[in-house]
């Protein structure tokens, strides 16, 4: 007999944000992997600044596991709206 999966609750702690990000850096040693979100502004041609604003420690087997959860839903969004490009939009700036 299989035993019942158990019973998941998704708790919001006191700390829980909510932020946009159009910059994610990854830094990657033997033990774990370190996301570093921020946002990118370019006040001209030549001058860009990422603001930080969280950055995220995770094991390499949450690493892969997120990577798989992406490339699933990454997958099921260009089925239904189409390929995503990676190229800058005219005047949006930097990529990465």
């Amino acid at each position: 007999m299989t035993p019942a999966p158990p019973k998941i609750q998704l708790i919001q702690s006191p700390e829980y944000r909510e932020n946009y990000a159009n910059s994610v850096q990854v830094r990657v040693n033997l033990w774990d992997f370190f996301l570093l979100f921020g946002r990118v502004s370019q006040t001209s041609p030549d001058n860009v600044a990422i603001h930080n604003f969280q950055g995220i420690y995770v094991s390499p087997q949450q690493a892969k596991a997120v990577l798989n959860v992406l490339q699933q839903n990454v997958t099921q969004y260009e089925s239904a709206f189409g390929e995503i490009k990676l190229e800058p939009q005219a005047g949006a700036g930097v990529v990465q």
